[in-house]
């Protein structure tokens, strides 16, 4: 059960026949991206279920393929709140509130994997020169920015130091890259990764760690700065933090490894607005 909540594909918001935003006046609608992991139709029918009755209203869960497009759909109020990440979060700090940060392993943290075959006998980042690299989002904290910033600190971009460079828009892709050799390297998510390796054990064992971030905050729930007051946001902030407390929540969470959600503080964001400062500076 939890290896099918965790690893089926993407296409399942379609078949299951999620509306679009135009269908979803008057109901509570919640951005997800498939660059954070693959969802399926149990995680969305749990998250769905336990939502929509704390709140007593109907939500929909709309993707959109980016970080970029979900982060712009809440800018301009195509949806109500989103699951994004800590980059963008901080990259619109000034229009956006932060909701809630999901509890990964008794922490609201993860960290960013520099991933390559298991047979490879590269030692660091620098071993990777010249070579085909793959990054989950342009968007993403894990997924290129920790790259992207440690490469910086030797006076390298991606452009510069790998041969070339993919976005695969989907954590899971990046080790699918990798493993079968489609690339040298890549940038993933930790928590993706180790998540992996308990329900995936095929996959992630044909890759191995070659570096691991210090911890991050972990990616957030967030919506309009303007918005945060709204009864609706409220309603959905304190049904995000108390998903525990449902069967239909308590099985969400199971679904996606995940202890459950606190409030948070923008302090946990403070490494990775570090990590923007140094790629502002170069």
């Amino acid at each position: 059960m939890r290896r099918r909540g965790f690893l089926a594909g993407a296409s399942v918001f379609a078949a299951t026949g999620f509306p679009d935003v135009a269908q979803a006046a008057g109901r509570f609608r919640l951005g997800l991206t498939p660059v954070f992991l693959d969802n399926d139709a149990d995680v969305i029918h749990h998250l769905r279920t336990a939502f929509s009755q704390a709140m007593g209203e109907p939500v929909d869960l709309i993707q959109r393929r980016t970080y970029q497009e979900i982060t712009a759909a809440i800018l301009d109020g195509s949806v109500d709140a989103a699951w994004i990440c800590g980059y963008p979060f901080l990259q619109h700090r000034d229009s956006l509130a932060l909701l809630g940060v999901p509890v990964w392993q008794g922490r609201p943290l993860y960290q960013s994997y520099l991933i390559v075959r298991a047979d490879d006998e590269a030692k660091g980042l620098q071993d990777l020169r010249r070579h085909v690299h793959a990054f989950s989002d342009p968007d993403s904290n894990s997924g290129y920015l920790v790259t992207a910033s440690d490469l910086s600190r030797v006076g390298e971009t991606p452009d510069s130091f790998f041969s070339r460079s993919v976005f695969t828009y989907g954590h899971r892709n990046v080790v699918r890259a990798v493993a079968s050799g489609l690339t040298r390297s890549g940038s993933v998510d930790g928590y993706v990764w180790e998540t992996l390796a308990s329900v995936e054990p095929s996959l992630t064992s044909r890759t191995k760690v070659l570096a691991k971030s210090e911890w991050l905050g972990f990616p957030p729930f967030a919506a309009r700065a303007d918005k945060a007051q709204d009864p609706s946001i409220l309603n959905f902030s304190a049904a995000l933090r108390g998903l525990a407390a449902s069967p239909a929540g308590r099985e969400a969470l199971r679904l996606l490894y995940l202890d459950g959600v606190q409030e948070g503080d923008a302090s946990l964001f403070d490494g990775i607005a570090a990590r923007m400062a140094e790629l502002e500076v170069r």
